[in-house]
């Protein structure tokens, strides 16, 4: 017996449909609308015909952007950048790098947090031990007290 198989969309797939056998085609109809027209496969064993758009290959949804970038949108283009450039210098999605920048970010006061990553971009530096170490430089003259004869007078 030589078995003939013809693709239809999968949304068919398990219905009863009417296939029409004309010389030189084969017609899928459902309930008088049509499906599918393939070439007749005459004198051949088995044969098999798909349509390709009939099973499209499964596309990977987009991912959602992660959490941690989500966290650091918005508030400074500077820091989108930053993490940006982070992310494509890290190995892996850069998940871990991410959450230390969003800890540095909530550590330290704003301003000397994107002026230390102003800098850092223009460096090419995505080390955060040394990104941590220019945010406590640009922290240090503002928030400590390092003069220590301005603080000897002030005692005085």
């Amino acid at each position: 017996m030589k078995v003939k198989c013809y693709s239809v969309p999968e949304k068919f797939v398990g219905k009863t449909l009417t296939v029409y056998k004309y010389p030189a085609e084969i017609q899928i109809v459902n309930r008088d609308k049509w499906i599918a027209t393939h070439p007749r496969l005459i004198h051949q064993r088995d044969a098999r015909h798909t349509i390709a758009e009939h099973h499209p290959r499964p596309q990977r949804a987009p991912r959602a952007p992660l959490l941690e970038e989500e966290l650091l949108r918005g508030e400074a283009p500077v820091l989108e950048r930053y993490a940006a450039a982070l992310k494509q210098h890290s190995h892996g999605s850069g998940v871990r790098q991410l959450r230390r920048l969003i800890e540095l970010k909530r550590t330290y006061p704003k301003a000397p947090f994107l002026a230390a990553l102003e800098q850092a971009l223009r460096f090419g530096l995505f080390d955060l031990g040394r990104l941590e170490n220019l945010v406590l430089k640009h922290v240090a003259g503002d928030f400590f007290n390092l003069d220590s004869d301005r603080a000897d007078d002030e005692d005085a």
